[in-house]
């Protein structure tokens, strides 16, 4: 059994959950999500506009990897379309910082060239200070991966910590050479 498909979702008040055959739209303030969900597998209830709750038609292995899945999904969908992701970047170095210039991220991290980044229309990206880059949008996956695209410019190294990094991400640090 699920431990977290067994939880039922509950929907805030500016989100609407529609059923389409196979097809649920998720439709909130900050955007609309559309989810394929497997309708021979499960059941799916949505209780007065208040509750969705997911429970498979029968339990064998399949089902009991997918449910946990399917709800954490749905879960991510209706949490997006209400108050939406946030991910704050730090950049940590001598000289390192970012610029907005229209829809792209001018990064310096201390190579010999700007580092433009493209930014999607889908995610809202703000610079706060010089060194704070925080990203915003509705689809938690996106969200991520546009973070993680951003950190890969510059890992933090373990030595001095220079790099970018998650706002509380720890950096295991090393100790340097001895005499």
């Amino acid at each position: 059994m699920s431990k977290i498909g067994k939880i039922n979702i509950s929907i805030p008040e500016k989100v609407k959950v529609v059923l389409n055959g196979s097809l649920l739209n998720i439709e909130g303030p900050l955007g609309k999500k559309s989810l394929n969900i497997d309708i021979d597998m499960f059941d799916l209830k949505i209780e007065e506009g208040k509750n969705v709750s997911i429970k498979p038609r029968q339990i064998n292995q399949d089902t009991k990897r997918l449910w946990g899945t399917n709800r954490s999904l749905l879960n991510n969908a209706i949490i997006g379309a209400s108050k939406g992701y946030t991910k704050t970047l730090v950049l940590t170095g001598v000289g390192f910082r970012a610029t907005l210039k229209g829809k792209q991220l001018n990064l310096q991290l201390g190579y010999s060239h700007d580092i433009n980044f493209d930014i999607p229309d889908s995610v809202k990206i703000s610079v706060e200070k010089e060194t704070i880059i925080k990203i915003n949008g509705s689809n938690k996956q996106e969200v991520g991966m546009i973070t993680s695209k951003i950190k890969s410019f510059k890992k933090p190294e373990p030595y001095k910590g220079k790099g970018i990094r998650v706002q509380d991400q720890y950096v295991l640090r090393k100790e340097g050479k001895k005499k």
